[in-house]
């Protein structure tokens, strides 16, 4: 899936942790995605609800959407996984030994990917992976 849409995104997420729960063969994509979901009880009755992939998450009504969040873990895992951009697995190592967990590591990378793609969002230019890995190397406390 190279550009999903909502729906299917969400509905990936829907099935992965149906499939989870019955115990089914997940494929390696599947597998990662309900460890994520796993780390997310807050988000379990959200993704046990088929008609999740039509609700709104609104931020103006402080909504966080958890698919947006999952999906943004797992863009990180896939990032982690080939060290794209580079350097990205490096300062994600040091994020993870500053904070001695790695899901809070986890959530400083979602917080710097997130800053990246809202920024090339509002400016109209491709994302910055330099500006990432940046942020994250300096939340990781290494030097920029």
């Amino acid at each position: 899936m190279f550009n999903p849409s909502r729906d299917q995104v969400r509905s990936f997420f829907i099935e992965t942790w149906r499939k989870y729960q019955a115990k089914e063969v997940l494929t390696p994509m599947e597998t990662i995605a309900a460890d994520i979901i796993t780390q997310h009880p807050e988000y379990h009755a959200v993704v046990e609800d088929p008609d999740a992939i039509d609700r709104d998450f609104a931020p103006e009504s402080g909504q966080i959407n958890p698919f947006l969040h999952l999906s943004l873990h797992l863009a990180i895992e896939e990032q982690l996984s080939i060290d794209q951009p580079p350097g990205v697995r490096a300062a994600f190592e040091a994020a993870c030994a500053r904070r001695g967990d790695r899901h809070d590591a986890m959530h400083d990378a979602l917080e710097c990917l997130g800053e990246m793609l809202f920024n090339a969002q509002r400016n109209g230019t491709p994302p910055d992976g330099v500006a990432y890995v940046s942020a994250l190397r300096k939340r990781g406390g290494l030097a920029v």
